[in-house]
């Protein structure tokens, strides 16, 4: 049985919830919404590298972790195509439907793509895997890096550090319906009050939050936090 089938009623099904529209995951994961449509739908003889969105879909949470991985190796010049391999190949072998929100692709993930390597050699596939001289193998850092904004439990990325670990701006599907927020408190909601003119200070009181949880919010949400 898949590790996602097996967690816990009843937010498990929130995993799955088409959350995210397509620009609003871009922006998450650094990429631009036409790219991540094209992940989902590309038309070359390649095939997608992320299968299974119907077109103007909105994502789930579980793809929008693979979104963000997918931005990652890509940054690190991945081809689509090894990407779509590597992934096809992950999912077979943990019999996981969305294998890079695995907490198995974190600690496993290199040790595949080494077997993926031998049986089908690409060079690419160096980018992401560094060795130490007595042979062992690590995620490069830049990757490593990512891993790190997500904590996993039950086998699975279940909170992602969107904004990077130094910030408190969170998502977890199981917390305002996926939406980024601070200690409970959606980050739009932010927004929209400070928009409407009120002041730090008012958000600290009304929200129970701290300055600096407000301030960073605010930040994620590109609005001037200047009171």
């Amino acid at each position: 049985m898949p590790v996602e089938d097996q967690l816990p009623e009843p937010w498990r099904r929130r995993l799955y919830l088409p959350a995210y529209q397509v620009s609003t995951a871009a922006k998450y994961a650094g990429a631009k919404p036409q790219t991540v449509t094209y992940w989902h739908h590309s038309t070359t003889s390649v095939g997608p590298a992320l299968p299974g969105k119907e077109k103007r879909a909105r994502l789930s949470y579980f793809e929008l972790v693979e979104v963000a991985i997918v931005a990652t190796f890509r940054e690190l010049g991945i081809p689509l195509q090894r990407i779509r391999r590597a992934r096809e190949y992950a999912a077979m072998t943990f019999e996981a439907e969305f294998p890079f929100a695995q907490y198995r692709w974190k600690t496993e993930g290199m040790n595949l793509l080494l077997e993926l390597k031998e049986v089908e050699p690409d060079t690419h596939l160096d980018s992401l895997i560094i060795a130490n001289k007595g042979g062992q193998t690590a995620w490069t850092e830049l990757v490593s890096d990512k891993f790190l904004e997500f904590d996993y439990e039950n086998g699975v990325a279940l909170r992602w550090h969107v904004a990077g670990r130094d910030s408190p701006v969170l998502i977890d599907p199981r917390i305002s319906y996926g939406a980024p927020m601070v200690n409970g408190i959606a980050t739009w909601a932010l927004r929209g009050r400070r928009q409407a003119g009120e002041t730090i200070e008012d958000l600290v009181e009304d929200f129970g939050l701290s300055r600096s949880e407000v301030l960073a919010a605010l930040t994620f949400e590109g609005v001037e936090s200047a009171a």
